[in-house]
Order: structure tokens, then C-alpha cells, then sequence
């Protein structure tokens, strides 16, 4: 069974290609170069990708930044930093990045069918995140849709399936998975502030390292 996984380097990403792997696939990933601020991602997707063994990564360039909208997309938007994880819940944050998981589920589903892959893979989670609007169940159904009505593959045959299998699992269950599929944690990279030691301030940081200390274990990455 083939599959495109997204593939961003972080933390969630790098547990959904393994358990695709896990599942019997042939993993082809995905990844996108937007102009982030924190492109450094994009070595940890590589490195993912390379240990993981995966047929193919492809990397999509595009730029965000010319709309801006995002702390990781705008230099006139700063990152929050210090936040409680109540606070972080509180609102839709200004790293959100405008329709980012619309955009990048499109190149999925094009590469999906262009190769004739059955599932696309998507790290989304709705429980210990900032309320995205893409990484909730009603959204993913929503896409699904699409995949269904907007495909010849989806029209004369089984439509691809969106497979998020962390949608609905805490950070702490995430992590125990990981470690069950054997993720390298020390490759993956969840920091928004782009630099080369996370930042462990911002709220992608407070949110990985919240949850490793609350399993009681060491986060392998280096901190400022």
C-alpha cells in the first residue's frame, strides 16, 4: 500500500511516518519550504525521512511570506513566548499560518494520485495544540470530502483516505507512541524561532517539553 506522508520534522510528523511504516506501507514523504521563520525543520524532515528509509521525499517550495498573516510568516508579528498552557488555549494564536494545512493537504493529494497512493498521512492533533482550525476532527472530515468529490481517483474509485492517527491523543500518548515505533527524537525539531538550539520558549517548545517531563524523560534536543 502506497502512502504520502506530511512530513515536517517535528515531533507529531516524524511519529505518523513510523506509523506508517508500522502499517505496512511504502512511505513517500512530503515536506514544504514556505519561508518559514523556523526553516531549520526542514534538515530534521530530511534527516527523518533518510533514517526512516522512505522510497521518496519530496520538498515543495512556495512563499508565504509574500501574504505574511503569521508569526512564522511575518518578521512584523512576534513569536509568543512564556505562555501558560492555559493561555495558549485560549484563542486562535498568531502562529497560525493562513489555510497552511489546506495548502499543503493539496500537494498531498496531487502526489497521491499521481502515483497512485491509497492514503495520505497527516500529523494534525486536536487535544494539546493552540486550537488550530486545521487540526480538528470536523476540518479533516470536511477535506476528506474533498479528496472524495475534487479526484478521478475519488470519482471512478475508492477516494485516497486522510489517515491522522494522532488526531485525538495527548502530547504525553504521542510521545509513548513514538517510543513504541522507535521515532529518533534526537533528528526531530518542534521550535518555531528558527535557530540552531530551540528556543524552549515558545509555545511549540513549552508544549514538547512540557510533555517529556511529564512522562519523566529527557527531551534529546539542545536548548539555548
Amino acid at each position: 500500500m502506497k502512502a504520502v506522508i506530511l512530513l515536517s520534522g517535528g515531533l507529531d510528523s516524524s511519529t505518523v511516518l513510523y506509523q506508517a511504516k508500522a502499517d505496512g506501507c511504502e512511505c513517500y514523504a512530503i515536506s514544504f519550504d514556505y519561508q518559514q521563520r523556523h526553516r531549520r525543520e526542514l534538515d530534521s524532515a530530511a534527516a527523518i525521512a533518510r533514517v526512516a528509509g522512505v522510497v521518496a521525499h519530496q520538498v515543495i517550495t512556495f512563499d508565504l511570506r509574500q501574504w505574511g498573516g503569521s508569526a512564522l510568516t511575518d518578521d512584523g508579528i512576534d513569536l509568543p513566548e512564556g505562555r501558560s498552557l492555559s493561555e495558549m488555549a485560549s484563542q486562535i494564536p498568531v502562529t497560525y499560518v493562513p489555510a497552511r494545512n489546506t495548502i499543503f493537504l493539496s500537494f498531498a493529494l496531487a502526489y497521491a494520485e499521481a502515483i497512485a497512493a491509497e492514503r495520505v498521512y497527516i500529523g494534525v492533533n486536536a487535544l494539546d495544540y493552540s486550537g488550530y482550525p486545521d487540526c480538528r476532527p470536523d476540518y479533516i472530515q470536511a477535506m476528506q470530502e474533498v479528496f472524495r468529490l475534487g479526484t478521478k481517483q475519488g470519482r471512478e474509485g475508492q477516494a485516497i483516505a486522510i489517515i491522522s492517527p494522532l488526531l485525538e491523543l495527548h502530547k504525553t500518548e504521542i510521545i509513548q507512541l513514538g517510543n513504541k515505533l522507535g521515532v529518533p527524537w534526537q533528528h526531530t525539531w518542534s521550535c518555531y524561532a528558527g535557530e540552531e538550539k530551540a528556543c524552549g520558549v515558545c509555545d511549540s517548545c513549552q508544549l514538547r517539553l512540557a510533555a517529556f517531563a511529564e512522562l519523566g524523560l529527557s527531551d534529546p534536543l539542545p536548548y539555548r
